[in-house]
C-alpha cells in the first residue's frame, strides 16, 4: 500500500499524514469520504442478522425522563429511574420496536464477518495494522435514536451510510457517569463542536474523545473500530498461551533442597523455593521467539462466534486459480512465522515472501501460487479445506 498517496477516504490526506497528524491525537471530519455511499446492507437484512444466534446485537431505547399523568387536579411524575434501557440479542423481528417508534437504536457487531461488501469497507482502513483493526458495527436508529454521550477507549471512524446523524463532540475532562444507567453515559457532557453527517460523510475520533450522536430521522451509521488491549489483559492472555509450552521452555527439573537447615519457622516460605519459582517463570518467557509466537497466535485467534465452512471438494482437486482469504480469516506475520486463525507456521525464503503477500493483500495470484514449494502448496490446500482460503 502506498501510504503517501492522498486518499478521498481521509479528506485527501495521505495515510502517512493522517497517522502523524490525527491518529490518537485529534478528530477529523471528512465530507464525502465515500462519495455517493448507499447502504451496503438493507434494513431488513440487518434485522434478520440481529435475530441470528452467534451474532452480537444490542437494542438501546431512550424514553422521556418524566411522564406526566393527570388525574383530576393531581399530577403524578413517573419514570424516576434511568431513561435508558439496554437488551442483548438475538432479536426476532417482533422483539424490535416499530419503525414509527422514536428514540431506539439497534447495534449489530461484526457485520463484516457476514457481508463481503462491508468487509471491503473495513479493508479500506488497513493503513492501520491488522493487529489493531477490529470490526465494523452497524448502528440503525429511528428519529432521536442514539446511545447517549459517551467515550470509547479505542479509535473509531463513524461513516454515515443512510439518513442524517447529528454528532456533538468534545474533549471531556469530567468522565463521571450517570448512576443507574445500563450504559456508560457521561453525567456532565460538555460538547465543543457539532456536525450533521450525511451519507458518505465520516468522522474520526481518537480514544476517550466524548461524543453523542442523535439520528435526525431513520439512519444507519457504520462504526469502524480498533482493538486496544490493556497491558494486564495482554499479559494474562499471553501467559495462558505460554503455559501450554512451559515444560518445553523450562524443563521438568524438580526442586531440591538437600543440605538445607532444619526449619525453625515451618510456616515461612523458604527463600530458596522463591528463587526456584522466580527462575522458572523467567525461563518460561526468556525466549523472545516463544513470546512472538504466542502474540501472533493470540492476535489472529478468531472470535468465539466465528466458524468456517470447509471446502473439501476444491482442496482435493488441487489449486487451479487465484486464491483469496475468507473474509473471516485473520492472517499476519513476523520475521520468522506466518500466523493464521490462531495457528503459526515457520516460513523462510520464497515461501515466506508469498505468505506475506497473501497476508498483506489478502489475495494471491495463480502464477505466484505455482512458485510455492510443495510444502507451501500443501499448506494452502489444508487452509482451503478448512475454509480459511478460497479459490476465485
Amino acid at each position: 500500500m502506498d501510504t503517501t498517496r492522498p486518499l478521498a477516504l481521509l479528506g485527501n490526506l495521505s495515510a502517512q499524514t493522517f497517522m502523524k497528524r490525527h491518529w490518537q491525537k485529534k478528530p477529523l471530519l471528512i465530507r464525502q469520504a465515500v462519495p455517493g455511499l448507499a447502504p451496503l446492507m438493507s434494513r431488513s437484512a440487518l434485522f434478520d442478522l440481529a435475530g441470528r444466534e452467534g451474532v452480537e446485537s444490542r437494542l438501546v431505547v431512550h424514553e422521556a425522563r418524566t411522564k406526566a399523568k393527570t388525574k383530576g387536579k393531581k399530577q403524578e411524575i413517573a419514570g424516576a429511574g434511568s431513561p435508558w434501557s439496554l437488551k442483548s440479542g438475538p432479536f426476532p423481528r417482533r422483539a424490535l420496536p416499530s419503525l414509527g417508534t422514536p428514540e431506539w437504536t439497534l447495534l449489530v457487531q461484526g457485520v463484516d464477518l457476514h457481508v463481503q461488501a462491508l468487509r471491503d469497507v473495513l479493508d479500506q482502513f488497513r493503513f492501520v495494522p491488522d493487529a489493531r483493526l477490529d470490526d465494523l458495527m452497524i448502528s440503525f436508529a429511528t428519529k432521536g435514536g442514539g446511545v447517549g454521550p459517551h467515550f470509547d477507549s479505542y479509535d473509531v471512524f463513524l461513516l454515515q451510510a443512510q439518513g442524517t446523524r447529528r454528532w456533538h463532540i468534545g474533549r471531556q475532562k469530567d468522565l463521571s457517569l450517570q448512576a443507574g444507567a445500563p450504559l456508560k453515559i457521561l453525567q456532565n457532557f460538555e460538547p465543543e463542536q457539532s456536525f450533521d453527517l450525511e451519507p458518505g460523510d465520516m468522522l474520526y475520533l481518537p480514544p476517550r474523545y466524548a461524543h453523542d450522536g442523535v439520528a435526525l430521522g431513520e439512519c444507519m451509521t457504520y462504526s469502524i473500530g480498533f482493538r486496544a488491549p490493556a497491558k494486564a489483559e495482554l499479559a494474562r492472555d499471553l501467559l495462558q498461551r505460554l503455559a501450554d509450552d512451559v515444560e518445553e521452555q523450562v524443563g521438568a527439573a524438580l526442586y531440591r533442597d538437600g543440605g538445607r537447615s532444619a526449619a525453625s519457622a515451618p510456616g515461612e516460605i523458604p527463600e530458596h523455593l522463591f528463587s526456584f519459582a522466580q527462575a522458572a517463570v523467567q525461563a518460561a518467557i526468556k525466549n523472545p521467539q516463544t513470546l512472538a509466537r504466542a502474540l501472533g497466535e493470540l492476535l489472529t485467534e478468531p472470535k468465539s462466534n466465528v466458524w468456517f465452512d470447509g471446502d473439501t471438494h476444491h482442496a482435493a482437486q488441487g489449486i487451479q486459480g487465484d486464491l483469496a482469504l475468507d473474509r473471516r480469516s485473520k492472517m499476519m506475520f513476523d520475521e520468522q512465522r506466518v500466523f493464521i486463525n490462531g495457528e503459526s507456521f515457520l516460513a523462510s525464503g520464497r515461501d515466506a515472501a508469498l505468505m506475506r503477500q497473501l497476508a498483506n493483500q489478502r489475495k494471491l495470484g495463480a502464477e505466484l501460487v505455482k512458485k510455492a514449494s510443495p510444502g507451501a502448496k500443501s499448506l494452502l490446500q489444508d487452509w482451503m479445506q478448512a475454509g480459511w482460503l478460497h479459490e476465485l
